[in-house]
C-alpha cells in the first residue's frame, strides 16, 4: 500500500537550482592595503576622469587634445606620439605587453590586478563608498536591507544613493566619449543637444552598465562573467604570494580562554575578515575562486590581533612553499626568492623585449611614407608612339604638422620616367598630417623594355623638398619590348 503523506506529490513544483543572490554589505576597514586601495582607486579615477582635458600643441592644423582617438581621421593621438592605421602593430604590441603584465603579476602576486586595479574593482569600491556615506556602516545597511516596509526613509536614502551612482555611471559615459573627440567642444554640445545621437546613446549605455556591474551586480561579475578566475591557475604555482590563513596557527577557533583541558588557536572566530570581503567569502576556508586578492582581510585580521594582544599576521601573503617550514616554527623564505624566480624572470624578459622593440620602432620610423598599388587593369598600355606606360596609385603620407611638397622619382632602369596625375611637375603639396591619393605614370620608351622580360623590377623614391627625408618602395614595370 502506498503511502501518499510520505510521497512527493506530482502537482508539486521542482525545487530551484538557482538561489537568489544575498546581497553583500562589506563593513568598513582600515589598514596599509586599504589605505593603498584608495590611493589607487583616485589616482585610476583621476587618470580617466582628466586626461581627456589636457591640451598638447601639434601646431595649427592639428588636433591639441593630449590622448585622443580621431576615428573619423584613423588617428590616434598620445601627447607627442601619432599612430596611423597602417601602425596597428604598436597598439598590438601594447596588447601583448599588458597580457605578459597581467601574467607577470598574477605569477607573482596572484590576482593582485583584480584586486587594486580591475575597473570592476575600482568603481564598485566607488559605489560602495557612496552606498556607505548614505546608508551608513554595514550594520545599518543590513537592517534596512532587511527592512520590509518601505518607509519616507528607506526610500529616501535608497532615491539618493541611485542618484549619486547614475551621476557616476554619467561622468563615466561622458569621461569616455570625450576621448574620441575634443572634449571642451563635445561638451558643449552635450549641453546644448547639438552631439551626435550616438555620443548620446555611448554615455546612457556607459551609465547603464557602469551602475548595473558596479553598484547591483558588484562580485558576481568577478565570479560568473569574468574569464580570468579560472585562468589564472595557470599562471600560478607554489611560490606565488596570494593571501592565505595560517590555520596552523588559528586553529582550533574560538573565543574562549586557554585552559589546562582547552587549547586554542589564535583566531577567535570574530567573523571580522568575512565582514569586510567584498565578495562574502571566508578566506579560512582556503584559496577560492571568488578570492580576488584585495587583501581587505588582512588589514581587518591584523586589527583584531592588535586588540587582543596577539601578533599580527594570521592571514596574510604567503606562499604555499614556505607552509612546511612555517609550521614547523621556521622563518619563510626572503618575499624576493619567490617573486624572482624563473617564470617572473621569463615574463619580465618577454615584457622587457616587446616594450624595447616598440620604442625602437617608434623611434626610427620615418615622418614620410608612402605604399604603392599597382594598377592591374590593363597591366600596361601601349601608346601610339610605341612607348609602355604603367599606372600606379601611391599614397603619400605627410606625418609633419605643416603641409611639405613631396618630390616622386624612379631608380632602377635609367629609361623609365615618372608623370604625375594632374600636373606637370614631379612634386605635389601633400598637406599636413594627411595621406594623399595620387595617380602616378611611369612610361618606358619604345624599345628600351627588353623584348624578352614582361616584368622590370624598379623602386619608386618620394623626397621632402623641405629637408631632405626620403622614403622608398620597390615595384614592377610590366609590359615586353619590340
Amino acid at each position: 500500500m502506498n503511502n501518499r503523506s510520505d510521497s512527493v506529490s506530482e502537482s508539486d513544483p521542482a525545487p530551484s537550482l538557482y538561489a537568489a543572490r544575498e546581497p553583500i554589505f562589506p563593513k568598513r576597514v582600515t589598514g596599509k592595503f586599504r589605505n593603498m586601495k584608495w590611493v589607487l582607486m583616485g589616482i585610476m579615477l583621476g587618470i580617466y576622469y582628466l586626461v581627456p582635458w589636457i591640451r598638447w600643441d601639434r601646431g595649427p592644423s592639428l588636433p591639441d587634445q593630449a590622448v585622443l582617438l580621431d576615428l573619423a581621421n584613423r588617428r590616434f593621438y598620445f601627447f607627442w606620439i601619432e599612430i596611423w592605421p597602417h601602425e596597428f602593430y604598436f597598439v598590438a604590441g601594447l596588447l601583448i605587453m599588458a597580457g605578459l603584465g597581467l601574467f607577470l603579476f598574477t605569477s607573482a602576486l596572484g590576482r593582485v590586478w583584480c584586486g587594486y586595479a580591475c575597473p570592476q574593482t575600482v568603481w564598485t569600491d566607488l559605489f560602495i563608498l557612496v552606498e556607505r556615506w548614505i546608508e551608513g556602516d554595514r550594520n545599518a545597511r543590513l537592517r534596512l536591507h532587511r527592512q520590509k516596509k518601505l518607509d519616507f526613509r528607506k526610500a529616501r536614502l535608497r532615491v539618493t544613493k541611485w542618484v549619486v551612482w547614475f551621476l557616476i555611471g554619467l561622468a563615466t559615459g561622458g569621461a569616455w566619449v570625450f576621448y574620441f573627440a575634443d572634449a571642451p567642444t563635445l561638451f558643449m554640445d552635450l549641453i546644448t543637444g547639438q552631439a551626435h545621437p550616438i555620443a548620446y546613446t555611448t554615455m546612457g549605455l556607459l551609465a547603464f552598465f557602469t551602475v548595473f556591474f558596479g553598484g547591483f551586480a558588484r562580485e558576481q561579475i568577478c565570479i560568473y562573467a569574468c574569464p580570468w578566475p579560472r585562468i589564472q591557475a595557470a599562471m600560478m604555482d607554489e611560490d606565488t604570494l596570494v593571501v592565505g590563513y595560517r590555520d596552523w596557527r588559528g586553529e582550533p577557533r574560538g573565543k574562549g580562554k586557554r585552559t589546562k583541558d582547552t587549547e586554542l588557536g589564535d583566531c577567535i572566530d570574530c567573523m571580522a575578515c568575512v565582514n569586510v570581503c567584498p565578495v562574502g567569502i571566508d578566506i579560512r576556508d582556503g584559496q577560492q575562486l571568488e578570492c580576488i586578492t584585495c587583501a581587505l582581510c588582512i588589514d581587518a585580521c591584523d586589527d583584531m590581533m592588535a586588540k587582543v594582544g596577539k601578533p599580527r599576521g594570521l592571514i596574510d601573503y604567503m606562499a604555499l612553499s614556505d607552509e612546511a617550514n612555517e609550521r614547523a616554527g621556521k622563518p619563510p623564505k626572503n618575499i624576493w626568492k619567490h617573486i624572482l624566480r624563473p617564470r617572473t624572470i621569463m615574463y619580465t624578459t618577454l615584457w622587457a623585449l616587446v616594450g624595447f622593440g616598440l620604442v625602437f620602432a617608434l623611434f626610427i620610423r620615418s615622418d614620410i611614407d608612402m605604399t604603392v598599388a599597382p594598377i592591374r587593369n590593363p597591366t600596361y598600355v601601349t601608346m601610339s608612339d610605341g612607348s609602355i606606360r604603367n599606372a600606379y596609385d601611391i599614397r603619400l603620407r605627410n606625418k609633419h604638422g605643416e603641409e611639405r611638397q613631396f618630390k616622386l622619382s624612379v631608380a632602377g632602369d635609367p629609361s623609365l620616367r615618372v608623370q604625375l596625375e594632374g600636373t606637370p611637375y614631379e612634386s605635389v603639396p601633400v598637406p599636413a598630417d594627411t595621406a594623399k591619393l595620387q595617380r602616378v605614370y611611369v612610361v618606358s620608351p619604345k624599345g628600351s623594355v627588353p623584348s624578352n622580360s614582361e616584368a622590370t623590377p624598379f623602386r619608386f623614391w618620394v623626397e621632402d623638398l623641405g629637408n631632405g627625408e626620403r622614403a622608398h618602395k620597390d615595384s614592377t614595370f610590366n609590359g615586353k619590348g619590340n
